[in-house]
């Protein structure tokens, strides 16, 4: 009866641990895309998860129920959560996206595109819950780098248009002492020439 008394506590320790580590996970995360991974081979989840790591976002394969118990423990994504809670079943695999939004889910739609796995089932951005098509519209927005240079562009552009106008008009005075300056010159030449 110990021994049993042990192996369910240490069992226990052990679910307390994964689940601390994934509530850390959770609260760090600026996005988190629930999918359905069954049907990928080691090889594939391996690859996805080494495409991630340099994006700032990690594949992470825990039970339901601690996933479920690591959420109920972040209150800003509880409330989303809790709606969808349902749709955690079978295998679940889970992207923590913790920088740029975009990039990791280009890469999870690339993966997607080429393998047909996973399948999405819900996203959670910002406390707020996507549906699947919602998480793959997110794909075919351009990166915050990408966004961040037009941006600049977009801001510079006027100041350069400033620049031309005000050149310009320097340029047209320049130009025209250049044509007053050749025609007296001309005129003096003729002047001594007759």
């Amino acid at each position: 009866m110990k021994d049993e008394a042990k192996k369910i506590t240490k069992n226990r320790q052990k679910k307390e641990v994964i689940v601390a580590e994934l509530a850390e996970k959770v609260s760090r995360a600026k996005a988190m895309i629930f999918t359905n991974y069954q049907g990928m081979t080691h090889v594939q989840l391996e690859h996805l998860k080494k495409g991630l790591r340099t994006l700032h976002a990690e594949v992470v394969i825990a039970k339901n129920s601690l996933l479920s118990l690591a959420i109920e423990k972040e209150k800003r994504i509880e409330e989303a959560a809790q709606e969808k809670k349902k749709s955690l079943q079978g295998p679940t695999g889970t992207l923590f996206i913790y920088e740029d939004i975009v990039a990791p889910i280009k890469e999870l739609a690339k993966i997607m595109r080429t393998l047909k796995l996973p399948t999405i089932k819900f996203g959670i951005v910002d406390g707020k819950l996507l549906a699947d098509n919602e998480v793959m519209r997110l794909s075919t927005l351009p990166t915050r780098e990408v966004l961040l240079a037009q941006l600049v562009g977009g801001l510079k552009s006027p100041i350069y248009g400033l620049h031309r106008a005000l050149n310009w008009n320097i340029q047209k005075l320049v130009m025209t002492l250049q044509q007053i300056k050749d025609l007296k010159a001309q005129s003096s030449n003729v002047k001594t020439t007759a």
